[in-house]
This record gives C-alpha cells, structure tokens and sequence, in this order.
C-alpha cells in the first residue's frame, strides 16, 4: 500500500515500474488507476507511459478526504502494472492559485457564462498561442515572460496545441521542442519526451493562473493519422493533462483540409464527422469531464455546432469569425455570429475564439481587435480571445515563423513575440475585460432594442438588428445589455450620436463613459430619460468606438 498527499485540485504524481520487458509498451499496454473517494464516487484514470519501464498516473480532487486507489492493466501479469493499491490523503488548498482555489472551470447553470467548481464566475479572456509548445518560445525565460505579461494584463487563458500544429508541414522542424516531435516518423509511437518539456510549459501556465485551453491537433491530421491514432493521443493528453483545471478543444480548424489539397479551401465535413468520434472518446475517456468544445474554420459557418454532428458534444461553441473584410463586414460578422449561436439550442455560453489578429499580415489595426471583443461580449458572449500575429506562430527577430504551406503564400507576418505583446489591442482589450468585471458580468443580457444611432429607426422588439434602419449599410448597430442590479451597458462602434432606449420616464441616469483607447472612464454626469424613456448622447468627439455604463439615480 503507497500512500502520498496533495492539496485540493492539485495533481499528484504517483510512477509505476513494470517488472517484465514490453517492446512496444505505448501500442501494447493499457494501464488505468481507480480511484475511490471518500464519498463513493469512483474516477478510471488513465496512466501514461513515460518512457522505459515507467508509467505515470495524475490525480486531483476538489474535496479533502482520503482516496483509495487500485491499478489495471491490459497486462495482468505484469506486478508491477496491474492490482498496484495505495491512498492519497488530500487536504484544503492554502494557495493563492485561483484556479486551484475556486477549482476548475465548468459551465453555470444558466448555460450562458462559465464558472469555477465553487461557483464563482469565470471571465474567459484568452490569448492565442497556438505554437506555444515549440522551442521558438524558449524555456524558461521566453515562455515566463509572456505568461507574466499576460497574467499582469488580465488574461487567464491560453490557447495553444499539442505539436501537432497548423500551417507547416508534419514534422517540419519549426514544430519541434527541446526534445523533438511529439509523434516518432510514420505516427508509429508518441514520445514522452517531448511531452516531458510540455509539461514544463503547461504546469507553468497552471502555476501562474492561466488555464490552458488544448487543441489536440490540427483538422487536417486526421487523413495522415487516422481516428484510431488520434484517438490515442487524445488518450495521452487525457492522461497527462486532465487533473489540472484545462479545457480541451478537440482539433483546430476541424473542417478546414490540407493546405494544397485539390480545391482548397473547402469546408471538409467527412474529416469534421470522423473528428466527431474522436471527441465521443475524448469524453469517455476523461475521468472528470473538462469543458470540451471543437474550432471551427471560417467557411461557410463560423460555430463550432457547424464542425459537430451533434451540438450536445460541445459544452461551448468556440467561433472563428473572419479576420479582415470590407468596411465593417468582420465586426458585424463576430456580432451576427454570437447572436445566432446564442439563439440557437441546445443553449452552450459562446466564446469567440478566434477574431481579428492584430498585425495579420502586418495591417490588422487595434481598432478591430478591440471591437471584436466588445461587440462579442455586450451581444452575449461569456468570453473572448485576442490574436496577436507573431504570437500566435512565434516570430523571433530575425527568424520569423515564415511561409504557410499555402500555394504562394510568403507568411502572415514578421512582427516578433516579444513586440506583438505589448500591440495596443491586446492591452486595450484587457482593459476592458477589468472594467467589465467591476459590473455583475455574468449577469448581463443582450437587449436588441435598448439602443440605436440617433436619427435611425428603432428595430423591431425581439429583433437582433446588425444594420440600423436609416444608417449606412456598413454601420453596425450599437451593442446593449443589462445586468441584474440594473446596470446597463451600451458599445458604439462609431464616433456618432446614439439614442437610448427603454429606460423609465422622468428617472435620472447617472452616466460613465469608458474610453477604449486610453482606458479610463470619465463621469459623464446625470440625464433623465424623457417621456418617451430615451435619452440622447452627442458622438465625443475622439474618433473612436465608446462605451457608456447607465445606473438609475435611486441605485
């Protein structure tokens, strides 16, 4: 009997030995750990082979308590392997972690925002990463001062994905780490120790407060690897990585194919329904059922419910919404896109993410990220991810990532990481994120009707108006919601007058704005809501896109 300790939703570590020699140990043994907690509830557990001789088991709980537990192995008469028991005593957390304070994350009850184990809201802010296990991002020191950046601004979640990556080829070199690949030559075995330095990447996140969010591989892996080695990797991931508080997101771009494949790009939905198997096992396989959801590519649909073949798969729809386009087409895609997937059933909070990265291409202003985010989050999002080019594909000076496999592509950029991080939309949106959670956030609701460009026609009540009626086809509507204590919010994405809807006749308003840009927010005085329950603002003046917080005087 092995017994070890740990503290509330920190993972433990316990290592296995086998006693007899197996030649393909990753392929030929099936090792899973039971473990029994003190109220009845049983968890299977997988085991990971961590190269040699030694398997590793990962556990966590979310109440004090001793845990029994017990070993399985497809290799019953391995000693080592198989009917292996012990404990682990596991007390309060006494850190300051909030992740392992408040625990992981799950979907709230209202299925509209994401909240801790204990209950506590959770304001998904995410940064894209999606290369961010790869040695361009050097261990320590790069890879901390990024965390840190990110963690100061606000963020707390990464998006980053497991080797098995976009835009380059299988096994290009720019994807390996320290140790390598992830995956041997031909898919034959993974090799534990490229996710040795993983785990030196993704515990860090972790210790510093930011959740990660894993994509297990890119669409277009499917037809080289097949569901059945996938399904293996999902596996190791599970078994690495479920005991800490992650989110999983099954393949990036599920639906998009290879880059020169015969009429690319096309929405690829044969690899979208094989991918649906792999994300059926995911979460079989997972013992303590993280938030799980699938990135879609923008075509045809921007919802993670197009790359499904069954919504209830999703526990939230991650959206790619376009990054660029004509006049306002992008901002009012993200909007009309959140709109409808929160209109739609089954109900799943609605994160965005991927929206306009800053500098694609070494054009995408601030002035669209950071609109992206509000127009998301005061339509109804529970979340939102920032994209910075040369984060997302880790630039260094003087050795940019370089060129997509795309016909003719020379790449989305030059700007290095270390520069891209302090781009003004990121910090931009981080502000907003801060100014928001000073609000009941997780209370707010998108009133369709609650606001619309002076002069302009009111939309219709249960309406979800883009364009308002009277303006310029590319004017996007302004944004309204409400909180439960009363607090109204309103966006304009234009310097111009707007007109305020619904309030209560003769009641005094107390205003804030709240500059996007500067990020500070000004008092902005008291107006009383005329007869009619409206209230006219004048356009400040500067420029840019406003937000405007509303309080009935008496609150």
């Amino acid at each position: 009997m092995r017994t070890c300790r740990t503290q509330t939703n920190v993972p433990v570590e316990i290592a296995f030995t086998a006693r007899g020699a197996h030649a393909d140990p990753f392929n030929t043994v099936a090792l899973d750990v039971v473990f029994e907690e003190p109220d009845g509830t049983t968890r299977r557990v997988p085991a990971f082979w961590a190269g040699g001789q030694t398997w590793k088991v990962r556990y966590s709980a979310g109440r004090p308590g001793a845990a029994r537990w017990w070993s399985e192995c497809s290799e019953a008469l391995d000693a080592g392997l198989h009917n292996v028991t012990g404990t682990v005593e596991v007390e309060p957390y006494t850190g300051g972690n909030a992740l392992y304070a408040h625990g992981p994350v799950g979907v709230a009850p209202d299925r509209r925002h994401l909240r801790h184990a204990d209950g506590t809201p959770f304001f998904w802010l995410g940064d894209t990463w999606w290369m961010g296990l790869c040695r361009r991002l050097e261990w320590p020191h790069d890879f901390a001062k990024l965390a840190d950046d990110r963690v100061a601004k606000g963020f707390n979640v990464v998006q980053l994905v497991a080797g098995l990556y976009p835009d380059m080829h299988p096994f290009d070199p720019r994807g390996a780490n320290e140790a390598g690949h992830p995956w041997e030559a031909e898919y034959a075995r993974i090799r534990p120790e490229y996710f040795d330095a993983a785990d030196r990447r993704i515990f860090g996140l972790v210790e510093k407060g930011l959740m990660p969010c894993i994509v297990g591989a890119w669409g277009y892996f499917m037809p080289w690897m097949g569901e059945a080695k996938l399904k293996s990797h999902w596996r190791y991931l599970v078994a690495r990585y479920a005991a800490l508080p992650v989110a999983w997101c099954t393949a990036g771009e599920a639906n998009l194919p290879w880059y020169q494949a015969e009429g690319f790009p096309y929405d690829d939905q044969a690899t979208t329904r094989r991918w649906c198997d792999v994300m059926r096992h995911l979460r079989a396989t997972d013992p303590w059922r993280r938030i799980t959801t699938i990135h879609p590519t923008a075509i045809n649909s921007y919802s993670s419910r197009h790359a499904v073949d069954d919504d209830a798969l999703l526990d939230i729809d991650l959206l790619q919404t376009p990054h660029d386009g004509p006049g306002l087409t992008a901002e009012a895609g993200a909007a009309d896109t959140v709109i409808q997937s929160r209109a739609a059933y089954p109900t799943m909070p609605v994160v965005n993410g991927e929206a306009s990265y800053e500098m694609l291409i070494d054009r995408i202003p601030a002035s669209k990220t950071r609109s992206m985010f509000w127009l998301c989050m005061l339509n109804g999002a529970a979340g939102h991810t920032y994209g910075a080019n040369g984060i997302w594909q880790v630039n260094r000076k003087g050795a940019p990532h370089g060129a997509s496999p795309t016909p003719g592509s020379t790449g989305y950029g030059n700007l290095p990481w270390d520069e891209a991080m302090h781009l003004d939309g990121g910090r931009q949106i981080a502000a907003g994120k801060r100014w928001l959670v000073k609000l009941a956030w997780w209370t707010l609701q998108p009133h369709f009707t609650w606001a619309a460009w002076d002069g302009a026609a009111a939309p219709a009540e249960g309406a979800a108006p883009i364009t308002a009626g009277g303006a310029p086809t590319d004017a996007v509507a302004p944004a309204a919601c409400g909180a439960a204590d009363g607090a109204r919010v309103f966006y304009m994405l234009q310097d111009r007058p707007v007109v305020l809807r619904q309030l209560e006749p003769g009641v005094a308003y107390r205003i804030t704005h709240f500059d996007t840009v500067e990020t500070v927010e000004a008092d902005g005085g008291k107006l009383t809501a005329d007869r009619k329950g409206e209230i006219r603002l004048a356009a400040p003046g500067h420029g840019h896109d406003w937000v405007v917080l509303l309080r009935p005087e008496a609150a």
